[in-house]
Formats: C-alpha cells, structure tokens, sequence
C-alpha cells in the first residue's frame, strides 16, 4: 500500500478540495500520512493568491523531499493552472495537473513511477466546465463544503478566472444531500465556500438556481447545527438573506465580506460591481437585523494608482464601520491581470506601511468588537484542538471562546456568558444553564 501525504495553500475552498482529494486516494487503496512521514506521494495544492507562489511552492516542495527523498510530487491548484511548465521546472516535481485534470490525478499518474521528467497535464482553462463535489471531513470540527467554482466577474487584479474556469455551482439537491451525509457523521457545523459563493446557481451558464435557495433549503436541513457562508460579494449579499440568516436558527449571524477599497476611484479602477455607498449600505442592514453579528472585511491596499489620500479615505471609511476585523492584503502584481499594466505603481515599503496600518486597525475593531460581547449569552461549539490544556471553540458570531481542556467538550455546544478577555485577546465564559432551565 503507498502512502501519500498532502499540503494546502490557499483558502478554505483548497482546503476542502484537498480533503476530497485524499478520500479519492484512499477509496483507491493508499494510505493517507503526515507530510513528515516519508509518504511514497506528495500532493501540494497550491494558491495564485497569496504572495510569492512560486515561493511557497519551492519551499514545499523542498521540504518534501527532505522527508522522503525519492517520493514522486505531484503539483494542482491554482498556481499550477497558471503556470504549470514554470511549476514542472522546480527541481523535485514529478507531475503537475491543471484545473480540468486535478481530480482524476489517480487514473492519470497511474503508478505515479518517478520518470526523470516532470509530467504536466493542464488544460486550457475553459476546459475546467463542470462542478466537481468537495467537502473537508476529518479535520476539525467544522466542514468546508464547496457549493460554487469558477468566476464571471472581471476585476483587474485577479487571475482567479484564469485558474479555476467560469462560474459554475452544485445543484440545491445535492447540496441539502451533501450537508445531511456530513450531519449524519457527526459534524455539528458546515462553512458553504466556493469561488464567488453568492454567484451559486448557474448550471452551464444558465442561472437555474440562486444563493437565496440555497440558503432557505439548507436552513431546513435538522442535524446539522451551524452554517457558515465563508464569504459573500456585497452586491449578491441581498437583503432577503440577511433577513433570513437574522430570523435563522443554523445560519450563523456572521458574514465575511469583501471590500477591497474604500475610495470608489479605487474601486472603479478595480473593475469592482459596487461603490463604497453599497457597502456601508450592506453594513447597516445587517447590523440592523443583528446588533450582535461579526462583519469581516477583506481590503487590498497599494493598488495602482492608490495615493496617500486615497489610502485614507479607505482608512478613515473603515474606521467609521461597525465592522469587526479585516483581512489585508499589500497589493501583489499578478501576470496576464489588466491592474499590471496600470500607472501609478506603489513603492512596496509603502504598501507594507499600508498594510500594518490597517492590520493595526483590525486588531482596535476586534479588540471592540469582544468588548461589546461581553455579558452575552449563547452557545460556544468547542474543537478539539489543545494547547497547553486549553481549547477552544467559537460562539455563534465567530468570538473565539478558550477553555480548561475538557474530553466531554470535543464538537459539543455549550451555553455560555462570555465573561472576559484573556491577554492573549481570546474570550473566556461560564456556562450557564438557560439550556436546563429552558426544560
């Protein structure tokens, strides 16, 4: 029996591709192994979005072989769309797969025999057409399951349409199906994630069904908890789905929403769908319908052509904002983007200065935002993750809840008054007994 181990970079959307990706190894008689236990394969799916892919995939890959010198690399993902015969030239890759091939990765290494010279299969992207099924399982207690692949949208500084095809989605029934199997084996939480997960619905281009759907038939689903939507566009975050999600017993009141700039000059430049109007807009419903909801907030600064006054503006909006942390991102030129070929390049010095800027600023709203929290009451979903005797878990709106390390927690909801916030910025909680005193 070959052992094979595996390695994610990226987002949640890999991480759930990557578990699926495992299950097709073992259905198939391997072994599934830790990276560090000289596994005969190594599967490494890479990411065309954070900085330095090329980078990070050398180093994995360097590592790897370290571990276990003669094992036969295999490259997917994103980076290995883009650029597989860039990938294929790393010293120590066997093979490299693009976005049509990635999950048939078995029938076409078959063997996976070391031959001297770098395999690459990686079709035109438009190629990559049909909606593949992926969900994380193992792993933790909350599952990543893939509802939607691919993009229609434009924006300029984004090759992710080159690298995972048009926008394509599961159907509803498949979906409910999918999140009943996961119930049933035990996960008490499901993150919906996909590419544009609010564009889920199109079928071969044709819009069969909406995200609105979607969400309404999951919410009927009972042995599943907790739903999550991973992140939303802000143009197809409707108000009929915060409504819902507010009125919702398993859609959790959090939302992830990408902003990228708070100067519409920036945003024009972006090829974004919205302005900053629309935004706040969106903040403020669903602060409205859920005073208690946690906003998160992607932004890219140092795009070209952001001057200093525009950088503040989209300080000075997001300080404004009642929302509870960013993901920031310095700018990172992509090849064959239109943002490339822009005027009005910022120095990289200025666009990390930026950047910690706004990540100070994060750590001042969730800082906040735990503030508000305290004295609230609801149910934590502890992990079973430990560190130095504590665990921890998160309440319905995404406050990282720590505690004593207890076996009988592990993927249970407990009720809790979150209490205080430790030096370390987690929460801390007792538990109450409103569950008990409810019967």
């Amino acid at each position: 029996m070959k052992k094979v181990a595996f390695y994610t970079l990226g987002c949640k959307l890999n991480f759930s591709e990557t578990s699926t990706l495992s299950r097709i190894f073992q259905e198939r008689g391997f072994e599934k192994v830790e990276f560090t236990d000289t596994p005969d394969i190594y599967v490494i799916n890479t990411c065309s979005v954070t900085d330095n892919a090329d980078k990070k995939c050398r180093k994995v890959v360097k590592e790897a072989l370290k571990h276990s010198p003669n094992a036969f690399v295999t490259i997917v993902g994103c980076y290995a769309q883009l650029k597989p015969t860039e990938i294929s030239e790393i010293p120590g890759v066997d093979a490299v797969l693009g976005a049509a091939e990635k999950f048939q990765l078995v029938d076409i290494l078959e063997g996976f025999v070391k031959t001297g010279k770098p395999q690459v299969h990686a079709s035109p992207v438009s190629e990559a057409n049909t909606f593949v099924n992926a969900y994380s399982f193992g792993d933790r207690t909350r599952t990543f399951l893939k509802v939607q692949d691919g993009c229609d949208y434009s924006c300029t500084f984004c090759t992710i349409p080159q690298a995972r095809g048009k926008s394509r989605s599961n159907t509803i029934e498949k979906v409910v199906q999918e999140a009943k199997e996961i119930g049933d084996s035990g996960v008490k939480e499901i993150v919906l994630t996909g590419v544009n997960t609010g564009d889920f619905g199109l079928q071969e281009g044709v819009r069969v069904e909406n995200f609105f759907q979607l969400v309404q038939a999951l919410d009927q689903v009972e042995n599943v908890n907790r739903f999550r939507i991973s992140s939303i566009e802000p143009n197809l975050l409707s108000e009929e789905i915060i409504n819902f999600v507010a009125n919702s017993n398993r859609f959790m009141p959090h939302f992830h929403v990408p902003l990228q700039s708070g100067s519409n000059k920036i945003l024009k430049l972006m090829r974004r769908r919205y302005l900053r109007e629309l935004y706040a807009q969106r903040v403020e419903w669903i602060k409205t319908a859920m005073p208690h909801a946690c906003i998160g907030v992607d932004v890219i600064v140092g795009f070209p052509g952001e001057t200093e006054e525009d950088f503040l503006e989209t300080y000075n909006f997001l300080n404004d904002l009642n929302i509870s942390y960013l993901h920031v991102f310095p700018y990172s030129e992509r090849a064959n983007t239109s943002a490339i070929e822009l005027p009005g390049v910022v120095p990289q010095k200025i666009r990390n200065q930026r950047a910690d800027m706004l990540r100070i600023l994060s750590e001042k709203k969730k800082r906040a935002f735990y503030e508000s929290q305290i004295g609230y009451e609801g149910k934590v979903l502890f992990e079973a993750d430990i560190t130095d005797g504590f665990m921890e878990g998160f309440t319905e709106n995404y406050v990282r809840v720590v505690a004593k390390y207890d076996p009988v927690l592990v993927n249970e909801e407990k009720h809790v008054r979150l209490t205080n916030i430790t030096p370390a910025g987690l929460m801390e909680a007792e538990e109450t007994f409103a569950e008990l005193l409810a019967h």
